[in-house]
């Protein structure tokens, strides 16, 4: 494990094994599975609920997010077919309507005839693929999933899936069912529960808590307070810890998680940590596109600072891809003139 030094920046640290010469932002692992063989309390229903264990490196490369989300998508609907169909049937109406449309009461009534645990997949598939009704269904039923929903293979892939999408909305449902199935109940109880396990020694439990924080902390749970303690986490010795404070960080989605990871990408000493901030900027976690555009100007100044390492300058440079949907390549000349004009418009 690496000894964290704050202020310092990556220029002259010693690369991790696992960071390549590829200048893209670089594979993240599937959320939701970071525990494996824990137990976690169930907050409200009082009993344990397990969490899987992580996809023993299984990763994907963290490319454009419509294209990430439309990979994550394949795979879930080849491997579920069958079980999906006889779901995504049940609610026609949903799939023909508008995007915009209510859900039926028809609609609501099959709805009510499943368990918890069956509405909350298909609810999620359906949020996934885009349906509105289904995003509203979901906000309207979470609270009473509580202690009735449980992690599950099928959970973990839907709520990945979710959580890679490019609507803000359907990452947003992606949450609400993983706290859901974590059995956190977004209020003070649950928070202090992660914020005492974001202290385990315990390591799986705390990399679990310090992701599940920024979860709570975009549904509105004391997100000052949340903020405050991953920051002091991107002190933590060890990197693996400061890379899911940032992860976390990037879930909360505030103005001031925005500044932090502009800090962690310039000052952290492990590549590793400065390419998931980089990557929580870029498209990851619950930014506006409003708020990740404030990171721009910083950006423009990592892409030339003689105080980061080529990689980072490469990251740097593709963060400011992803954030405009502009293509310049890595001219850091080029892109000055082109954020300068976009000020004047």
């Amino acid at each position: 494990m690496d000894e964290f030094q704050p202020g310092v920046s990556g220029q002259g640290q010693q690369p991790e094994a696992a960071v390549s010469a590829d200048p893209r932002l670089q594979p993240t692992p599937d959320y939701s599975n970071l525990i494996q063989g824990k137990d976690i309390p169930n907050i409200d229903a009082g009993g344990p609920i397990s969490i899987p264990g992580p996809a023993s490196e299984n990763i994907r490369r963290f490319g454009p997010i419509v294209a990430v989300a439309a990979g994550v998508l394949l795979a879930l609907f080849a491997a579920n077919i069958r079980s999906a169909h006889a779901d995504w049937s049940k609610f026609g109406s949903y799939l023909s309507a508008r995007h915009d449309a209510p859900a039926s009461a028809k609609d609501s009534l099959q709805l009510d005839r499943m368990k918890p645990q069956k509405q909350a997949e298909t609810l999620l598939e359906l949020a996934v693929g885009r349906n509105d009704g289904a995003a509203e269904q979901i906000s309207s039923r979470v609270d009473r999933w509580q202690g009735n929903v449980q992690w599950n293979p099928q959970i973990a892939k839907l709520t990945t899936a979710a959580l890679n999408s490019s609507d803000l909305r359907v990452r947003g449902s992606g949450i609400e069912v993983e706290l859901a199935a974590y059995g956190l109940a977004k209020n003070s109880a649950s928070l202090d529960y992660l914020l005492s396990t974001a202290e385990s020694p315990d390591h799986a439990q705390k990399i679990w808590a310090l992701w599940a924080l920024g979860l709570i902390a975009n549904r509105g749970v004391e997100t000052d307070r949340v903020v405050q303690a991953l920051t002091a986490h991107l002190n933590d010795a060890d990197a693996d810890s400061r890379r899911w404070a940032v992860e976390g960080l990037a879930l909360a989605g505030s103005n001031q998680s925005i500044d932090l990871l502009l800090k962690a990408m310039h000052d952290d000493p492990s590549p590793s940590v400065r390419e998931r901030a980089a990557c929580g900027l870029a498209e990851s976690g619950m930014f506006t596109p409003e708020q990740r555009f404030t990171a721009v100007p910083q950006l423009l100044n990592y892409t030339d600072d003689p105080s980061l390492d080529a990689q980072t300058h490469a990251w740097a440079f593709q963060a400011l891809s992803d954030i405009t949907r502009q293509r310049l390549g890595n001219n850091s000349a080029a892109w000055r003139s082109w954020y300068e004009s976009a000020k004047n418009n």
